[in-house]
């Protein structure tokens, strides 16, 4: 394809006729040859709502005509919509305020707009990149605003509906299980009664919980920066042009937003988005728990707990012929080991706040969002394909409770603490139950036994 010749307030660059991105990106390009990973296609789609939204504010205002106005929106939506990923170039580890990747969406769509209204690329005629498609905008009030908007849009849209399908299949097997008594464990020792069901019910309501933490983000991720420019005080921008805009920022993602309450902290601190970390951390610890109790629990299938049976997905050994291994699990607790790092880095990144800027905002939101994805696809696998499939083994189940020493819990109230110890440790000794000890030495009536004993009556008060 050849290159073109390209300027801007540095000089010339080559740039490859292939693309749509003008000299500021092909510098960034040859300058951050760090790691091949590309900045994330959804912080990219929010700068295009940025540039639509922009676009239409100040057409409202008279700043831009309605002709060029409409051209930058039409070609900010394409972009949106996914149709020029492939012109978006520059590494994570560029520019700490992403300037960059501003300008690299600016160039873009400046050149989409100006092939639609008969002009040539790199000809920034009639529509010039910074003096049209980043009006009223700075990158460091642009960026922090694509930002809220990709990490509310990922989260709201893919995420949560993730979750709500675990949390909902989760509920139906509490709900299937929930007349299944078998022994439940403390400290992985054998404790007191519980039902499946019941077991299954915690797990639903941790997967509630998380939901509450994550859409209780919602209200500050809402705040966007987009108005402040350069350092928060809005220079070279119209007083309107903010609220206009972000109005139509709403339209366009379906989520209402507003304009920030302050805008020297929404530039300077990315406190937001370590809150939103610290609630995706928070969900990958339980999972973990989640997915490990559901290993535990099906592990055997004839020397382990064997309680419940999951699907067989594919061979589990390259040597041991038929052996079925929990991989589904595996997978998810390694998307939360991930996850859990991506906060270590989000943490630091959020620090780097000097005065007005933060600088390491690409790596901020490409932690976060690399995060919300895996979570995303590693929560929607574990449903569909280990959880859905999920079968009680009655029988394993129910074979452990007389076996129990813990069932000398529920005699405490009838024989007193330290009686029921001693008859524990004398079970434990001669390998017999806890019944037939009270039998042999009469500490109750066969009767009376037999309702103290009854696994059922020990899970719930009374």
């Amino acid at each position: 394809m050849g290159t073109r010749i390209e300027k801007d307030s540095m000089g010339s660059m080559h740039v490859d006729n292939s693309m749509l991105y003008g000299a500021s990106t092909q510098r960034a390009v040859l300058n951050f040859p760090v790691s091949g990973w590309k900045m994330p296609l959804d912080f990219i789609h929010a700068l295009g709502i940025i540039k639509a939204a922009s676009a239409l504010s100040n057409k409202q205002l008279k700043k831009l005509d309605a002709k060029n106005a409409q051209a930058i929106v039409d070609a900010s939506l394409q972009v949106v919509q996914g149709k020029y990923d492939n012109h978006f170039a520059i590494d994570v580890f560029q520019t700490g305020s992403g300037t960059s990747s501003n300008m690299n969406a600016n160039e873009v769509i400046a050149n989409i707009a100006n092939l639609k209204l008969g002009g040539k690329v790199g000809s920034k005629h009639p529509i010039h990149p910074n003096d049209h498609v980043n009006m009223g905008q700075s990158s460091n009030d642009a960026v922090p605003t694509a930002m809220h908007i990709a990490t509310y849009v990922t989260l709201k849209t893919k995420l949560i509906p993730a979750l709500k399908a675990l949390e909902k299949t989760l509920l139906s097997k509490a709900i299937a299980y929930k007349k299944i008594i078998k022994i439940g464990r403390t400290h992985l020792q054998d404790a007191t009664p519980i039902t499946l069901g019941q077991e299954f019910s915690g797990y639903a309501g941790a997967v509630g919980n998380n939901i509450k933490r994550i859409e209780a983000t919602y209200p500050l991720l809402s705040e966007l920066a987009l108005g402040g420019t350069a350092v928060g005080t809005g220079i070279n921008t119209h007083p309107q042009f903010a609220k206009r805009a972000i109005q139509e920022i709403s339209k366009i993602t379906k989520i209402k937003f507003k304009e920030a309450e302050n805008h020297f902290e929404a530039q300077s601190h990315k406190d937001s988005m370590l809150e939103v970390s610290g609630a995706l951390k928070t969900l990958a610890a339980s999972l973990t728990k989640i997915a490990n109790d559901i290993r535990w629990l099906s592990s055997g299938p004839r020397c382990g707990f064997s309680e419940i049976e999951i699907a067989a997905t594919q061979p589990g050994s390259s040597i041991m012929p038929g052996k079925i291994n929990p991989v589904i699990a595996e997978s998810l607790l390694q998307v939360c080991a991930q996850v859990i790092g991506n906060d270590a880095a989000i943490t630091i990144g959020v620090q780097a706040g000097n005065f007005e800027l933060n600088v390491m905002m690409p790596l901020i939101i490409c932690n976060l969002l690399n995060s919300i994805k895996l979570l995303t696809n590693g929560v929607t696998i574990f449903e569909e394909k280990c959880v859905r499939g999920i079968e009680a083994n009655v029988k394993n189940c129910e074979n452990t409770i007389e076996k129990s020493l813990a069932l000398c819990t529920a005699l405490v109230p009838l024989i007193g603490y330290d009686k029921a110890a001693e008859l524990s440790k004398k079970a434990y000794k001669t390998g017999k139950t806890i019944r037939e000890i009270c039998l042999e030495e009469k500490v109750l009536s066969e009767k009376e036994l037999q309702k103290a004993l009854d696994p059922s009556s020990m899970l719930f008060p009374k």
